[in-house]
């Protein structure tokens, strides 16, 4: 995640796609599916590390906040071990079209397990959201995979895309 957040890896990166976008488009379906199976591994690394890692803190849920799209990601309040308050979004949280659906209003002031990393408590994923991020990684995982593919079998030429 800290990849997308740091000029000097996003730059090069959309100087390339947009170098290849008129040179030969097919390497951005390389690009586009190298960073997302890169952040997939990176997310998953994470995900695990914080499991082994983790200190485990009860919060609460503040609100949820929707994105222009309508996905809702909950804002939630704990305090470390140190006494440090927190009170942040997930720094991994899947959301999915069903939550643009579903009423959270009865999560709202609702104990939730976090485990936040010690040496960062900023970055902290919800415990009982564990498998659906696994699920989700394993998509976005899938997805890279098949731009990857989609791109070697167009350099080899046995699919034609035309752009």
């Amino acid at each position: 995640m800290e990849l997308l957040n740091k000029k000097e890896y996003v730059i090069p990166i959309f100087i390339l796609f947009a170098f290849f976008m008129f040179y030969k488009p097919v390497i951005c379906f390389f690009i586009l599916g190298a960073l997302l199976i890169f952040i997939g591994i990176q997310s998953w690394i994470f995900i695990a590390d914080i499991h082994k890692n983790g200190i485990e803190s009860i919060g609460k849920i503040l609100f949820y906040k929707s994105d222009e799209d309508g996905y809702k990601t909950p804002t939630i309040e704990f305090e470390t071990k140190k006494g440090n308050q927190i009170k942040k979004e997930p720094y991994i949280f899947i959301s999915t079209d069903l939550n643009k659906f579903r009423n959270f209003k009865n999560k709202i002031n609702e104990p939730v397990s976090v485990l936040y990393d010690k040496k960062n408590p900023e970055k902290f994923i919800i415990v009982n959201e564990e498998n659906f991020n696994y699920f989700g990684l394993i998509f976005i995982i899938i997805i890279g995979v098949a731009f990857i593919i989609v791109g070697i079998l167009s350099l080899l030429e046995i699919i034609k895309i035309n752009f």
